[in-house]
């Protein structure tokens, strides 16, 4: 099981079962790169709406399979553990607090 790192340097786990998940959807084969990419050097995080505890984690991307889009790797944090639910793709990010924008 991959261990991803956030931007702020926190252990996230990827699970088989959750990327396969995400794979299902043929639009994300191939993106696990960038998956951890958004991680890492996300350009905004929000905090969910409906979750207090998940992070959506956002990152432009062009020229995608389904042409230019935001990539969304949602993060659910517990106290001892952070995990990814899901991945996929958006035309623009979610309403909800702004945790994080890049400058």
């Amino acid at each position: 099981m991959p261990i991803l790192i956030d931007y702020q340097n926190r252990e996230v786990r990827l699970t088989e079962e959750r990327l396969a998940h995400i794979l299902r959807h043929p639009e994300m084969v191939g993106m696990e790169t960038q998956i951890a990419d958004t991680l890492k050097n996300p350009q905004l995080v929000r905090q969910s709406r409906s979750d207090e505890s998940v992070g959506l984690f956002y990152r432009f991307y062009t020229q995608t399979a389904i042409g230019d889009k935001w990539l969304c790797v949602v993060v659910k944090y517990l106290c001892d553990d952070a995990f990814i639910v899901t991945a996929y793709f958006t035309d623009s990010p979610k309403k909800g607090e702004t945790l994080w924008r890049s400058e």
